[in-house]
């Protein structure tokens, strides 16, 4: 079990409640605008959602936690960490097991990059979204509207492999988007996942974890939507974390273990 440090803020706490689950892995030249774009759009949601920052840090060799801490002004913070780098779906398990006694009905969870290219006026629109019934909004750069700006190569890569050759081995038809984080889950479907795959609910520790989980919410008949959602690459300082053999390996296993989904 990782470390659980800086707990959030003692108080009341009103419902429902929006959590956002954020793995970062030496993010520190990311932390402060991140948390600048959160209080900001905490400040939009205080009426309706009390917000709370979940970040995990995946083994980060920088001094990532410690900029969280000091950055974090009035957002309600909490950093579990890594002993070791295990991978962004480890690190989203944790958040989820983390999860697991907290949620209750009415709230929802919100998971996106760590490393400031998940735009939060998009997540304005998927809380408009949510509105109309469904369990999950996804955030997509290929759905019309959206799009990809000062892409990398690696991200263009992968993202194009997972987009096509994926969607055939796994059987995923209608979604336009497979890998992205930017996701906002309702506490109920997230209730399910845990009830029938456990708390943490991802098993694969790579980026494939992400499809995993949306396997895992397609097997439970999840209602999903999807929001145009503009990319843009340079909005990120440092490199991508994604290696992109271990990835493609991770994709492939994944078609081995789809069937004890259903």
């Amino acid at each position: 079990m990782p470390n659980m440090e800086d707990p959030i803020k003692s108080g009341s706490q009103p419902e429902p409640r929006l959590f956002f689950l954020i793995p970062v892995l030496n993010e520190a030249p990311n932390v402060q605008r991140l948390l600048t774009s959160l209080e900001d759009f905490g400040e939009t949601q205080k009426n309706q959602f009390q917000c709370e920052i979940i970040f995990i840090d995946d083994g980060s060799s920088d001094d990532t936690s410690q900029k969280i801490i000091d950055h974090q002004k009035k957002l309600s913070v909490k950093v579990l960490r890594h002993s070791k780098n295990l991978g962004p779906g480890a690190a989203f398990a944790t958040g989820f097991f983390y999860l697991n006694s907290l949620l209750q009905e009415h709230d929802w969870v919100v998971t996106l990059e760590g490393d400031n290219t998940s735009r939060l006026q998009t997540l304005r629109q998927m809380m408009v979204r949510r509105l109309e019934g469904f369990d999950v909004v996804l955030a997509s750069p290929y759905a019309y509207g959206g799009g990809i700006t000062h892409p990398s190569g690696l991200r263009m890569f992968l993202s194009n492999i997972a987009n096509s050759l994926i969607k055939g081995l796994l059987g995923i038809r209608g979604i336009l988007t497979m890998s992205s984080f930017f996701r906002l889950y309702s506490a109920p479907i997230l209730i399910r996942l845990q009830d029938r795959f456990g708390p943490g609910i991802i098993d694969f520790k790579g980026f494939e974890g992400m499809i995993e989980l949306l396997c895992k919410l397609i097997a439970i008949r999840a209602t999903i939507s999807e929001v145009a959602m503009p990319l843009d690459g340079s909005l990120r300082i440092g490199k991508s974390k994604m290696k992109i053999l271990k990835t493609i390996f991770g994709y492939f296993k994944l078609f081995l273990a789809k069937r004890q989904w259903h």
